[in-house]
């Protein structure tokens, strides 16, 4: 294990071996469980209970936590690191109270909440519009990333979680098929077989001081069936800044190309950083190109927010326009330049939503998020669904499911104490089971995917074996 890793397990939410996140929760008590609704928080907030049946015959999930997450106002990154100065990264322990209460798998399943989109892509005849719903689902996988500071649990190694939603048409299962480096690989698709979503992620860490940056790696492709088409592309780069001290902030940023490999055309969108001033933050630009690279349309907005397209020629004409009135204002002063160069590492203000251009069309628009979201670790709706248990799931699930993970059960009922006491148990059990393999020299072996190579982009991934739907779970390994 060394300090890289480590750094990188507070972006990612993947823990050393030797982190036991040890937290006391003795001058902090538990506040009265959330009523985001008050006339329907009976129906829709149970936890570990029924999930009420619509008259449409639509599940009912859940619209909030069983409990509020803790204050970390009393907690930095910074007063930890202040009391290692000497010792090897490595033995740094980030305390759970910087957890949020979801695996790492789960959080990799909220690439699903916007899959309209993909539905959309499915339906349309145009290969053009076909590619604009792409891009905006492309978008909107890490939209739910805003403002989500806290780090997700660090899946251990068999780790498994599958999500079925008749509603919104599809079914997920991921597993943790590595931990040193730690891999994670997921596989969805349609009820109705009309698309397959997969990937892998292993994102590689640097640390640059006041921020942890996480450069992705892995392959994320989706297949629509109908038209005999796939799209594969890899997310934009993750930084959360004032990791020392200060308030934390996230953003993304660098250049995701989505590749069509049926009809060569490809979308190029730039993820841009914050800039000097914060005018850029968030913001994404970019085009969809044919194979002859002829641009067919410009994209623009806020992966915050929403996303348009217009036609390349309008576009042009409103940056002329834009760049003209720009050049009427008033320069700023070596002074102000100097002041803004000294604040730059600290969080900008949000500017301005997305300068509309007439004649663009919408393509995607960020959900909103459920009442008191702050108070529940800024998770979108669809998150607050993720680690329900249903009655009557726990007979069905999978025994590696992160349902069933007591440390996660434990946060998100508040139990702080004893959710940091399971965390370190199950650590201490998947270094000892690692070690019993080593001595016998007995080879790890997934269980639901293998590694080979990526049909489309001849690079190493982690493919789907089948099979877990047939619900054979004899062989699962005894990870909790």
């Amino acid at each position: 294990m060394n300090g890289e890793e480590e750094f990188y397990d507070a972006v990612t939410g993947f823990d050393s071996d030797n982190s036991s996140g040890d937290f006391s929760e003795a001058n902090h008590k538990v506040p009265e469980m959330l009523d985001l609704d008050p006339h329907q928080s009976n129906r829709t907030g149970k936890h570990n209970g029924e999930t009420e049946i619509q008259e449409n015959g639509i599940k009912r999930h859940r619209t909030s936590l069983p409990a509020p997450m803790f204050s970390r106002s009393d907690f930095s990154v910074w007063s930890i690191l202040k009391k290692c100065i000497g010792l090897e990264l490595s033995k740094i322990t980030m305390p759970i109270v910087f957890n949020e209460p979801l695996s790492f798998l789960q959080r990799i399943t909220e690439y699903m909440e916007h899959i309209y989109l993909i539905n959309k892509a499915c339906s349309h005849a145009d290969p053009l519009e076909r590619m604009q719903a792409v891009a905006a689902f492309a978008v909107s996988a890490v939209a739910s990333q805003w403002e989500r500071t806290g780090k997700p649990f660090n899946p251990l190694l068999g780790e498994t979680y599958e999500l079925t939603r008749e509603d919104l048409g599809f079914r997920f299962i991921s597993e943790q098929v590595s931990h040193h480096p730690p891999i994670s690989a997921f596989y969805s698709e349609g009820l109705n077989k009309d698309f397959i979503f997969h990937g892998s992620i292993y994102p590689k860490l640097k640390f640059w001081g006041k921020s942890i940056e996480a450069e992705p790696r892995g392959t994320i492709t989706l297949e629509l069936l109908k038209h005999n088409e796939a799209y594969t592309w890899t997310n934009p780069t993750c930084c959360v800044h004032n990791v020392i001290i200060g308030k934390l902030w996230l953003e993304q940023y660098g250049t995701v190309e989505i590749v069509n490999h049926s009809t060569g055309d490809k979308c190029v969108l730039n993820f841009k950083p914050c800039g000097l001033f914060g005018k850029e933050l968030h913001r994404v630009e970019g085009y969809i190109q044919d194979k002859h690279r002829k641009k067919l349309c410009v994209i623009y907005g806020k992966w915050t927010e929403c996303l348009w397209c217009t036609d390349p020629t309008t576009y042009e004409t409103y940056k002329k326009s834009e760049k003209r009135g720009g050049e009427q204002k008033k320069k700023l002063s070596e002074d102000d330049i100097k002041s803004e160069n000294d604040e730059a590492d600290d969080m900008p203000e949000i500017q301005d939503t997305v300068q509309f251009i007439p004649g663009s069309k919408l393509l995607w628009r960020i959900n909103c998020r459920p009442p008191n979201s702050s108070q529940m670790y800024n998770f979108t709706s669809f998150a607050v669904s993720l680690n329900e248990l249903e009655k009557g799931m726990e007979a069905i699930l999978a025994p590696t499911d992160c349902r069933l993970r007591p440390d996660i059960r434990n946060m998100e009922n508040g139990n702080m104490d004893v959710a940091s006491k399971e965390k370190e148990r199950l650590e201490e059990k998947q270094r000892a089971a690692r070690k019993e393999r080593a001595k016998d020299e007995v080879e790890w072996h997934t269980r639901w995917f293998h590694q080979g190579t990526n049909p489309y982009t001849g690079t190493s991934d982690w493919l789907y074996s089948g099979g877990y739907f047939d619900r054979n779970f004899s062989d699962c390994p005894d990870i909790y």
